[in-house]
């Protein structure tokens, strides 16, 4: 039985601190430079510069990193429902 009440999407902290805490590239940047088509640099503190992502979907280009957003294979309400 699912149950959406008490759902509040702060509760749900999904960045966490990446493979290695230490190295400041949370999950979304990590995902961001695995899926790249060509590498960014990754600078101190996980700042990402260049590189390039191809959209599987459209065919867009990207290279922009900060332009890119890094979807959930399940959304969060959906977890909080089906707990």
């Amino acid at each position: 039985m699912e149950q959406r009440e008490g759902y509040k999407r702060e509760l749900y902290k999904h960045w966490n601190k990446g493979l290695d805490a230490d190295d400041g590239c949370d999950t979304r940047r990590e995902v961001i430079i695995s899926e790249a088509i060509e590498a960014p640099v990754v600078t101190a503190g996980c700042k990402l510069t260049g590189g390039s992502w191809l959209s599987p979907y459209d065919g867009v280009s990207v290279s922009d990193a900060g332009k890119l957003d890094v979807d959930h294979m399940v959304p969060l309400a959906e977890v909080h429902d089906s707990k």
